[in-house]
């Protein structure tokens, strides 16, 4: 009899355990959101104002220190491209490499902080391309791809530190472009399944092979790429303008 009493109370337990962490994956995915719309829209102001909500989480969880990261690159990039006033995109990637140094520290194997944190190390005009993080970077992608070879972010962030590095000598737009279609690929199969979290970076590899289309004079490849782009994030400023380019000619 006693079982059958603890049997609910038990089934309770477990429900509403669930029921949290349900609840915290809705919150960091709206967060997640969030971040992902002000980048598009290049809207720093609401990217600074995420702050202090990421600071108020009391989880503590993985995640937290994930998007402070996250969040932290995505203000880097605006500022890194002029889309951005007041604010040092040195500082800001560094502040990024921090948050996911800690984290690592704890969780090595975290794939997802990995293809981040060379994100943040490879951060173009961020003035801390130095030789030493570009190896760092090089090294956190070798150790996400060896875990999980078909993660769309570490083969996004993989791609696109191929392209953006190109001019200086430390990447390959050729290299890219390939690892930029793998990337899309990867992408479409995550699409397919279970939402998951961290999950942005769809619209973005598009525009990176868009880009690395483009270059290598194809601009029909390249306008199919950012109308696929646009489809997942029609507020994206920089696959419009790049549209814009294209169709002007």
């Amino acid at each position: 009899m006693r079982a059958n009493i603890l049997l609910p109370a038990a089934l309770l337990l477990a429900l509403s355990g669930a029921a949290a962490h349900a609840e915290g994956d809705t919150s960091w995915r709206d967060i997640e959101s969030r971040i992902q719309y002000g980048y598009y829209t290049e809207d720093a102001a609401a990217l600074r104002s995420l702050g202090g909500l990421i600071v108020a989480d009391e989880s503590h969880d993985r995640l937290h220190g994930y998007y402070a990261a996250l969040l932290d690159w995505r203000q880097a990039q605006l500022a890194a491209q002029g889309a951005a006033r007041g604010v040092s995109a040195a500082d800001l990637a560094q502040r990024c490499v921090a948050e996911l140094d800690a984290l690592l520290e704890a969780q090595a194997d975290f794939t997802d902080a990995l293809a981040l944190r060379a994100a943040c190390l490879a951060t173009p005009l961020s003035a801390r391309n130095s030789t030493l993080s570009v190896h760092r970077a090089h090294k956190d992608l070798e150790h996400a791809l060896t875990l999980a070879p078909r993660d769309p972010r570490a083969l996004l962030v993989d791609g696109a530190s191929d392209y953006q590095l190109a001019a200086a000598g430390d990447g390959n737009k050729e290299r890219a472009l390939a690892k930029l279609r793998r990337a899309v690929a990867a992408f479409e199969a995550e699409r397919a399944g279970v939402e998951r979290l961290p999950g942005w970076g769809a619209a973005e590899a598009y525009l990176y092979l868009a880009r690395d289309l483009l270059d290598h004079a194809d601009p029909v490849g390249a306008r199919d790429a950012l109308e696929h782009a646009l489809l997942i994030a029609p507020e994206f400023a920089q696959a419009r303008r790049l549209m814009a380019k294209i169709v002007a000619g």
